[in-house]
C-alpha cells in the first residue's frame, strides 16, 4: 500500500536517525553531526555521518545516503512497507488503514509527474530546434554554457498558442490532465484552451527528489505583462513549499555547511555555474515558514543574498520580519548584500568568483538587519520619535517566538539603543521586552540634543552600513518636492500635513522630510538661509549638498531659490499630485501583475497594459497653469 506523506513525516519527526543507526553503528558527536564507521564498507577512519536535524545519514566511503527507512532497507534487507511498520511501532503510531481514495490520488499524482516530464522534454527539444534561436541567443548573452543548460534542463516554449497542447495530446494526454498540471489555460470564457507558457525561456522546477513539478518562464519580449511567469498551484506544486534547485543544492549544502538563497532563477544558475552549487531561490514570493524549514534542514544559518538596491533591501527586511517568529537556538539567517545595482550574476560576470566569494563571506546577522532597518525607517531626532523607535524595536523583539532567543534579542537591542542615544545609563534597557519582563522603567538624562544625535548618536557604523551608503537611489520627484520647500520655507506651514503623508523611499530624504515637518511645528522663520543652517546643525548638511547636486535647474527651475514663491507653490502642487498618482499606479500595477500570474486572462492582461499606459502618460504629465513662470521673469508656459 502507499503511505500518506504526512504519516511518513510524523515517523521521521518522532524517531531520530541516530536512534535507528545507533543500534548498529557506534556514533560520536562531531560538530553539528555524529560520526561513525561505515556499516556498508570496511574502514578504519569514520566516514559515516548522521544529522538528526536534517534527518538523514551520508556515507562518504560508499556514497550511500538516506533516511531511517532507507537505512533499514539497506542494512536489514527490509521492504519499504516492512521498514515503515517497524518504525511506526517505535514511534508509537498505528499503521494507517488502506484508503482507496488516497491511493487513487497517489496514482493521479504519479500520472501528473509523467506529464510534467513529457512537457520538460518538449521544451528542451524546442530550445534546440530552429524555433528556439532567440532563446538560445538570450542564454548565450547571459553567459550560460551548453553543459549548464543541460544540467538545469532549460527549454523554450514556442510562441504558438497550442504547440505544447498538441504535442501532449499526440501522446494521449487529455486537456483535463494538462489543465490540472497547470500547462494550459482553460475557462468558461475560453472556447479553445491554449498553452500557459508562450515565447518564454523555460526553467523546470523540481521537488527535493528531482522530479519536475512546475515551470518558470522568462519572457523574451519586453511587452509581456509579466516578465517571469510561474506555474499555478497544482496537486504537485505549491510555490510556498519548495525552492528552485532544492534537489541540486542539498548535497552541496551538506558538504559546505551552508546554503545561499538568491532572488531568481538566473542567479541560482549563474552561481551554480560559478562553483556555488549550494544555491536556491524562492519562487516569486517572500520566504514562507515552510521554505525556512527546508533551508534550516540544509544549514543552521542560510545566507540570503539580495541586490544592493531599494527593492533588494526591502526584500531583506521582509525576510527578517518573516523569520523572527520561527527563530530557534542556533537557527537564524545571515544576509549578504551585493553592490548597488548588482545581483550575484552581475558580480560573477564583472568581478569573478573570488569577489563573489568575498561578499558571501562577509555577511550580516539577522539582528543587525532588523536593527538597521528599524533605525533607518524613521527619524529619531526628538524625544517623541526616540520613544516611537523604542516601541518599534520592542515590537520586533516580542515577535521572536522562542523565549531564549527573544531574551538575547532584547539584550542586544537594548545595548545598541544605549549606544545610539549617546550612552544611556545601564539600567535603562530601551523599553524592549526581555522574556516576560519590560526593562526601561529607569529615567535618567539618557538622550542627547538632536544635533548631538545626528553627529554622534546616528553612529559611524550606520553611516558605513551598506544599507545606508548609497544603497537606495533618491527619486527625482522626492528631491524636487523637498528642495522646493527648503528654498521657499514660506510654503512649509501650508503643506506640512500633506508632506507628512507623502511617500519618501530614501532614508536620507526621510530624515530631511521629518526635519521640515518639525520646522513647521516649531514655527520656523520663513528664511531659506536660516532653515539651511538649522538643518545643517541637525546633521543634514551632507544631504542638502547631495540634493542640491541632483537638482536639474532647467527642468525643475521652480524649486530653485530664484523662483517666485507663487511659481514655486504651483510647481510644488503639481509635483505632489503627480507623486501621489504615480505611487498609486505602481501599487495598482503590482496587484494587477500578481492577478495576471494567478489568472492568465485577457481581462487581467488588458488591465496590466492599461496601468502601464497610465504610468507612461503620468511620467510625462505637464500641468497647464495659467501664468506659470511670469512672477519669476520667465516666459509664460506650462511645465
Amino acid at each position: 500500500m502507499r503511505f500518506p506523506p504526512s504519516f511518513l513525516d510524523e515517523i521521521r519527526n518522532r524517531v531520530p536517525v541516530s536512534a535507528v543507526v545507533g543500534k548498529r553503528v557506534r556514533l560520536k558527536k562531531q560538530g553539528r553531526e555524529m560520526a561513525g564507521l561505515s556499516p556498508f564498507t570496511k574502514e578504519k577512519t569514520p566516514s559515516f555521518f548522521v544529522n538528526d536535524d536534517k534527518r538523514f545519514y551520508h556515507c562518504f566511503s560508499s556514497g550511500k545516503h538516506g533516511d531511517i527507512f532507507t537505512f533499514l532497507m539497506e542494512v536489514e534487507g527490509l521492504s519499504f512497507p516492512e521498514a515503515v511498520e517497524r518504525l511506526a511501532g517505535e514511534a508509537g503510531l498505528q499503521m494507517p488503514k488502506a484508503d482507496p481514495q488516497a491511493e487513487a490520488r497517489e496514482r493521479e499524482r504519479a500520472g501528473l509527474y509523467e506529464i510534467m516530464e513529457m512537457a520538460a522534454a518538449f521544451f528542451e527539444a524546442q530550445l534546440a530546434d530552429r524555433a528556439g534561436s532567440n532563446a538560445r541567443a538570450y542564454l548565450d548573452k547571459r553567459g550560460l554554457s551548453p553543459q549548464t543548460i543541460r544540467d538545469f534542463r532549460i527549454g523554450y516554449a514556442p510562441s504558438d498558442r497550442r504547440a505544447l497542447k498538441q504535442a501532449l495530446a499526440s501522446e494521449g494526454v487529455s486537456s483535463e490532465q494538462m489543465a490540472e498540471a497547470g500547462l494550459i489555460i482553460t475557462g468558461e470564457d475560453i472556447s479553445v484552451p491554449f498553452d500557459r507558457f508562450r515565447d518564454r525561456v523555460i526553467f523546470p522546477i523540481a521537488d527535493a527528489r528531482g522530479r519536475t513539478i512546475a515551470f518558470g518562464g522568462r519572457a523574451l519580449q519586453a511587452d509581456q505583462p509579466a516578465k517571469y511567469l510561474n506555474s499555478p498551484e497544482t496537486p504537485l506544486f505549491h510555490k510556498g513549499e519548495t525552492l528552485f534547485n532544492i534537489s541540486g543544492a542539498r548535497k552541496a549544502a551538506h558538504d559546505t555547511g551552508t546554503i545561499h538563497v538568491v532572488e531568481g532563477y538566473m542567479d541560482v544558475i549563474a552561481m551554480s555555474e560559478g562553483g556555488f552549487a549550494n544555491t536556491v531561490a524562492p519562487l516569486g514570493t517572500a520566504l514562507t515558514e515552510n521554505q525556512l524549514g527546508l533551508l534550516w534542514r540544509m544549514a543552521d544559518e542560510p545566507v540570503l543574498c539580495f541586490d544592493g538596491d531599494s527593492a533588494g533591501l526591502r526584500a531583506a527586511w521582509r525576510a527578517a520580519e518573516i523569520a523572527l517568529p520561527f527563530l530557534k537556538p542556533g537557527k537564524s539567517l545571515r544576509f549578504a548584500l551585493m553592490p548597488e545595482g548588482q545581483d550575484p550574476d552581475d558580480v560573477l560576470r564583472s568581478q569573478g568568483r573570488d569577489a563573489l566569494a568575498q561578499l558571501l563571506g562577509t555577511t550580516r546577522s539577522l539582528v543587525d538587519i532588523v536593527w538597521t532597518m528599524a533605525v533607518e525607517s524613521q527619524p529619531h531626532d526628538t524625544p517623541e520619535r526616540r520613544a516611537a523607535l523604542e516601541a518599534r524595536l520592542s515590537g520586533l523583539v516580542r515577535a521572536v517566538g522562542d523565549e531564549s532567543v527573544r531574551r538575547h534579542y532584547g539584550d542586544e537591542i537594548a545595548r545598541r539603543t544605549r549606544e545610539l542615544f549617546g550612552g544611556a545609563p545601564a539600567g535603562r534597557q530601551a523599553g524592549v521586552q526581555r522574556g516576560n519582563r519590560n526593562y526601561g522603567a529607569g529615567r535618567g538624562n539618557a538622550f542627547q540634543t538632536p544635533g548631538r544625535l545626528a553627529s554622534v548618536g546616528a553612529s559611524d557604523s550606520l553611516k558605513r552600513s551598506a544599507l545606508v551608503t548609497g544603497a537606495r537611489d533618491m527619486g527625482r520627484r522626492e528631491v524636487v518636492i523637498l528642495l522646493t520647500l527648503i528654498n521657499h520655507p514660506v510654503l512649509i506651514a501650508d503643506y506640512a500635513e500633506e508632506l507628512s503623508d507623502t511617500v519618501v523611499s530614501h532614508p536620507d530624504l526621510e530624515r530631511l522630510r521629518g526635519a521640515l515637518v518639525d520646522a513647521a511645528a516649531d514655527g520656523a522663520a520663513a528664511d531659506a538661509a536660516g532653515l539651511r543652517e538649522s538643518l545643517g546643525a541637525r546633521g543634514l548638511g551632507a544631504v542638502l549638498e547631495r540634493i542640491d547636486s541632483l537638482w536639474l535647474a532647467r527642468a525643475d527651475w521652480f524649486a530653485g531659490p530664484d523662483a517666485a514663491d507663487v511659481d514655486a507653490e504651483s510647481g510644488l502642487k503639481h509635483m505632489l499630485a503627480l507623486h501621489r498618482k504615480i505611487n498609486t499606479l505602481h501599487r495598482n500595477l503590482e496587484i494587477a501583475q500578481a492577478d495576471y500570474e494567478r489568472d492568465i486572462s485577457e481581462a487581467n492582461e488588458a488591465r496590466v497594459f492599461a496601468i502601464l499606459a497610465e504610468l507612461e502618460k503620468a511620467e510625462g504629465t505637464e500641468a497647464q497653469v495659467e501664468g506659470f513662470g511670469a512672477q519669476s521673469g520667465r516666459p509664460v508656459r506650462s511645465f
